[in-house]
């Protein structure tokens, strides 16, 4: 996968991409409303072993490069994922606290949602946002997600859920 905005690039995972990934996924503020600071070196030999495959899955998160530094700075995707018994595409969003308040979580949900409706012609994506996330609400009400109902995930959490409908009328 290749998506270049204005201002960062998605694209496939590398095996040097490890150590900026564990570390991104091991930080108590990114993954605040995700579940949690995961363990390094299991996400070492995980991203290690995913850079391996070849082609890439479809449905994955990608290193997001930011242009200007080079620097990796997000994890980004889409997700198949089993949602109240139906099993939906979900567009994700994770970043470095260094890139917080920058807009890049905003522009590449534009990318990934146009690259979901318009390339791979999906009719429906979603988001499962913790609801004390609001900067991650903001984002997909900005690319034109609204919240259309509360779920509640394995484990009891509950998350909200945003949706976002392909527009196909002038086909």
């Amino acid at each position: 996968m290749l998506l270049e905005t204005a201002r960062l690039i998605l694209r496939s995972l590398r095996a040097d991409d490890a150590p900026a990934l564990a570390t991104l996924w091991t930080d108590p503020d990114v993954t605040r409303f995700m579940g949690g600071p995961r363990e390094y070196a299991k996400l070492i030999a995980i991203f290690d072993q995913d850079a391996r495959v070849d082609p890439p899955p479809q449905f994955d998160l990608f290193p997001v490069i930011e242009k200007a530094s080079g620097a990796i700075i997000g994890h980004c995707g889409l997700l198949d994922k089993e949602i109240a018994g139906a099993t939906e595409i979900e567009l994700v969003y994770v970043f470095a606290k260094s890139a917080w308040g920058k807009g890049y979580a905003t522009e590449i949900a534009i990318a990934l949602r146009d690259y979901a409706f318009d390339v791979i012609e999906l009719d429906r994506i979603v988001a499962l946002i913790e609801p004390e996330n609001r900067a991650s609400q903001r984002v997909a009400e900005k690319i034109g997600m609204t919240r259309e109902k509360d779920v509640v995930r394995p484990g009891g959490t509950v998350r909200r859920l945003y949706v976002m409908h392909a527009d196909r009328t002038n086909e």
